[in-house]
Order: C-alpha cells, then sequence, then structure tokens
C-alpha cells in the first residue's frame, strides 16, 4: 500500500443571514475537512462539530490528530468504527476512506457499498425560527422560486401561528416542522392536532430526547421523527413504538458506513427515514445524498444556507438535487 498523508482543515463559511433553531442561532457554519491521499489520489470528507453534542472544533481536530499514525499507516474503514466513537470526526474520516477507495479502485462509491445509482431527489427547504410574519414571507418567497417541501424550525410558544403564516403563505408546499427538542408534553399534546388540520406531514423531535419515552403512549396524529433521539443502530430498540420515521445524519452516525447500516437495519424494523444534514457544503451534501433514494424524505439544503458554497458543489435546481460530480465526492 503506498504510503498515506493525512491533512486536516478547519473552515469557516457564511450563512445567509442568520440561522436559527430552538437552540440558538448562528450566522457561520464552523467545518472540518480531513482528507487521506496516497500520492496519487485523495479522499475528503467534511463534518460538523456539534456543540449540542458536546463536540467543538477544537475537540473533533483533536480526535481526528489523534488517529493520524494510524492513517497514515493504512487504518481500515472497518477498524475506524471500532478507534472512534460514531460523531463528527468519525464522520469525515470515513467519508474520507469511502471517497479514496472509489477513487483509487476507479468505481464509484455507490457501487462499493452495494447502493444503487443517485438519481435526482427533491430536498427540503429550511425556514429559521423566526415571527409569524417573516417566517409567511420567507415561505412566500421559497414558493414563489419553486420550493415545494418546506421544513420549519419551532421553538413552542409562537408555533401555531408560525405554521398557519407559512401555511397562508404557501398554499401547496408540503411541511415539515421541526422543534430541535423545544417542545413541552403540554405542546405536543395540544399542538399536533392544530398541525394536522395545517397538512403538516411530519414533526421532528419535539420532545427533549431523553423524554421520548412519553412518546410510547402518545397517538399522534402527525408522524414524528426522530433525529437528535437518534444517532447509531444500538438507538433503535427504544425508539420503535415512539416513532414513525428517523433522520439519519452523517455527522450523528459517525460517518457513511454506520449511516447505510442503520438505514438498513430502521427499514427492517418499519421505520420510515430522512435523510438530513447540518448547515455545511455541497463535500458534505455528495456521501449523504447517496442514502436518498432510500429515504421518503430528503433534506440535504446545507448549502442552500449559505452566502456561497465550495467549488466545485452539488447541482441544485430550485429544489432538485443531481448527484455528486466524481470531482467533488465518491
Amino acid at each position: 500500500m503506498p504510503p498515506r498523508r493525512l491533512a486536516v482543515t478547519a473552515e469557516t463559511w457564511p450563512i445567509q443571514g442568520a440561522f436559527r433553531i430552538a437552540r440558538g442561532a448562528k450566522t457561520q457554519a464552523h467545518v472540518i475537512v480531513a482528507a487521506i491521499g496516497d500520492g496519487e489520489f485523495t479522499g475528503r470528507g467534511e463534518c460538523v462539530p456539534y456543540a449540542r453534542y458536546g463536540e467543538s472544533v477544537e475537540s473533533v481536530l483533536q480526535q481526528i490528530e489523534a488517529l493520524r499514525a494510524e492513517i497514515e499507516n493504512g487504518l481500515t474503514r472497518e477498524t475506524l468504527q471500532q478507534r472512534l466513537p460514531a460523531g463528527a470526526a468519525r464522520n469525515a474520516l470515513d467519508c474520507a476512506l469511502i471517497d479514496l477507495e472509489a477513487k483509487t479502485g476507479g468505481r464509484p462509491a455507490f457501487e462499493l457499498l452495494g447502493l444503487t445509482k443517485p438519481v435526482p431527489v427533491r430536498t427540503t427547504f429550511t425556514l429559521s425560527l423566526d415571527t409569524p410574519a417573516a417566517m409567511g414571507q420567507a415561505a412566500a418567497n421559497a414558493a414563489a422560486k419553486g420550493f415545494s417541501l418546506l421544513k420549519l424550525k419551532i421553538a413552542g410558544a409562537g408555533d401555531l401561528a408560525r405554521v398557519e403564516a407559512v401555511r397562508d403563505a404557501a398554499r401547496s408546499a408540503r411541511l415539515i416542522v421541526d422543534a430541535n427538542e423545544g417542545w413541552t408534553r403540554d405542546d405536543l399534546v395540544t399542538l399536533t392536532p392544530q398541525l394536522a388540520q395545517l397538512g403538516v406531514a411530519l414533526i421532528e423531535q419535539p420532545l427533549k430526547a431523553d423524554d421520548d419515552s412519553f412518546l410510547a403512549d402518545f397517538q399522534s396524529p402527525v408522524p414524528l421523527c426522530a433525529d437528535e433521539s437518534c444517532h447509531i443502530r444500538a438507538d433503535l430498540p427504544r425508539l420503535i413504538g415512539r416513532y414513525s420515521h428517523i433522520n439519519i445524519k452523517l455527522d450523528k452516525a459517525g460517518g457513511l458506513t454506520e449511516a447505510l447500516a442503520l438505514a438498513r437495519e430502521a427499514q427492517s424494523h418499519g421505520l420510515h427515514l430522512m435523510v438530513g444534514c447540518m448547515v455545511s457544503t455541497s463535500l458534505a451534501m455528495a456521501p449523504a445524498s447517496l442514502l436518498a433514494g432510500m429515504a421518503e424524505f430528503v433534506d440535504l439544503d446545507g448549502p442552500l444556507l449559505l452566502a456561497h458554497d465550495r467549488v466545485p458543489g452539488m447541482t441544485y435546481q430550485t429544489d432538485l438535487l443531481y448527484p455528486a460530480a466524481p470531482d467533488l465526492w465518491g
């Protein structure tokens, strides 16, 4: 095996305006790119350190650097799964290794992973948490551009007015709402029938992850999707009977390897899939997009929320996301 070299870079990408959810707001996306080269080919992977899961740019850089010698000495993707826990650091390395394997073997990543050839898919477009009037205007703007599936960030107080404003502004759009653990049990009981009347198709993570046992006996009129509650396959047993859907994100799963295994196992238990992302560039969307063919909902709009994307990037035609070009990833 040719000697490898690992390069790790922290990058900052400005967001269009601000991105607000129930836990706070940000104006920049902080990502880390791992590049593993063998002298001829280079594989890349991008991750987003996430404070909700105890991560920072510094901690993720430290995790990756701690494995430098092993990676440069030929650490395999299979061994990586045991050397790092699920999370952003493992995601960047896992995706870089898949990209490198695809390039050195002359086979696209979807073939290596036993997946069908990617085709264009419709992605959501996310509306940041804001006042009802502001969210209604954002929905009207998105609908005018042709976005047909809108995802609303909500937080509890004032949520019914927010969803009503968006529904009024985008009558034909399908709606997903994402509370990011921001609801109370009373919010759940009160709001779900009202959102059902407004035609909401899915509610993501209404309660805190450590409070979702309440969902076991709750009959929701709107399908519920686990996000913060679902990272890896080991989480599935406690989610069955509480949620109908799970949101798979490579940064939570620790890479495409575990994300694909999670998707397959979840489907075997009758769970439906959403494939999602953090706010990040096309380099993070490319590996995640290989799961889109398995998913009922695709939420890979990260680059659309940035002021600009990396070049080359994914191709978006409004909400139609095209497969990644080989010079980007895979």
